[in-house]
């Protein structure tokens, strides 16, 4: 009989039944895979889209009784309720999250990161259930060290720049700047679930993550996804890399930003799942400040890796300059540089991203072409014959 797996404080880690609210999408689809492979929780699956956790739910497999889909859009459908009631910790990833959208879709983005979640947070109250909810460190906005002049001495200083969870002030552009519907909804949730813990006893875990990449993040236009639509950074850039184009960079590729591995990210939520007493009430930044690079760098070394996996030459234009206005359209704005300070989660979870910048991207670029490119070539030559 194999010993049991216990938490931080030495104590046997009990199996849970986890009731996981967009366990469809890119950090859902990790996050089952590790929970099935490696732990005895079940996982009561909800989302619309169930393709990404295709493998996890063929039958016959050792987890086969332990994960359960519900196709369910949460915005009108009375099951959702009665799953929360059954479960002991309810995981909330539902988000519309690509930023190409928060300026099209302004009202989409602001009900579905907020309006949505209060029935989530309403039924976790009602019946007793623990809640970790996902924010996002869009939340913090703009850096103090942003307003600075360019050559103002105390630009570097990391006092404004770091992002921490109970100090830093949260800055966004001004309301016709429709990029942060997202940060504002956000936020807002976020303050409401923290208010429910103070005034109602609702025990949560708040994560803020910071650019999680790796392999099923986003989709490729015209391939799994809208042909019309913009993915986030890492998905557009590869899209780009497998037609053989230049990368756009916005505004010069001049914001900054850290991005961690998703498999190390996902370390840290086991760790909040499986340690209530230490997570609970707690806000947390997830991220790698050690793998900090401005998009104009993480171009390059994208280009420079993706030539590496697929034997391609290196282009002779390898990236252009496009405006915000041009790429994102009218209200577009952007934050300057977003730094986690890892002081709460390392006290508490006693946990450090383990990934460099180098091996995440030779990872996530492997699986990109190993899943995309041949795709991406027989939908340019559609294109090209119509």
């Amino acid at each position: 009989m194999a010993a049991p797996r216990l938490d931080l404080d030495g104590e046997e880690i009990k199996p849970l039944k986890i009731c996981m609210i967009g366990a469809g999408g890119f950090i859902g689809s990790h996050l089952c895979e590790k929970l099935m492979f490696e732990t005895d929780h079940s996982v009561l699956a909800i989302d619309v889209y169930g393709d990404k956790i295709s493998h996890l739910l063929q039958p016959g497999q050792a987890w086969s009784d332990r994960i359960e889909f519900h196709k369910i859009n949460i915005k009108s459908d009375s099951r959702l309720e009665g799953l929360i009631k059954v479960a002991d910790l309810v995981i909330n990833l539902a988000a519309i999250c690509t930023p190409a959208d928060y300026n099209t879709r302004p009202l989409d983005t602001i009900y579905s990161n907020f309006v949505d979640a209060l029935p989530v947070v309403q039924y976790c109250r009602e019946n007793g259930k623990r809640l970790i909810h996902f924010s996002t460190c869009e939340i913090y906005g703009k850096t103090i060290g942003s307003f600075l002049p360019k050559d103002h001495p105390l630009k570097d200083d990391p006092a404004f720049y770091m992002l921490k969870e109970d100090e830093t002030p949260c800055i966004f552009g001004s309301v016709d700047k429709q990029r942060w519907s997202y940060a504002c909804a956000k936020q807002l949730i976020e303050r409401l679930i923290f208010a429910e813990g103070a005034e109602n006893g609702v025990e949560f875990t708040i994560v803020r993550p910071f650019n999680w990449i790796g392999p099923r993040m986003d989709f490729i236009p015209g391939v799994d996804g809208p042909s019309d639509s913009i993915p986030r950074v890492l998905a557009c850039f590869s899209n780009n890399l497998m037609k053989g184009e230049p990368l756009k960079l916005v505004d010069g590729g001049l914001s900054q930003r850290t991005f961690i591995y998703i498999k190390d990210a996902i370390e840290a939520v086991q760790r909040m799942i499986e340690n209530p007493k230490r997570a609970n009430g707690q806000i947390f930044n997830v991220g790698n400040p050690h793998n900090e690079v401005t998009v104009r760098e993480l171009a390059e070394l994208m280009t420079d890796v993706y030539c590496k996996v697929s034997g391609n030459a290196r282009p002779e234009v390898a990236t252009i300059d496009v405006t915000s206005q041009e790429f994102y359209g009218v209200g577009y704005d952007d934050s300057d540089k977003r730094i986690p300070d890892m002081t709460i989660i390392k006290r508490q979870l006693e946990w450090e991203p383990k990934t460099s910048m180098y091996d995440l991207m030779e990872h996530t670029l492997t699986y990109q072409h190993a899943t995309y490119a041949e795709a991406v070539k027989k939908a340019m030559s559609k294109s090209i014959a119509t």
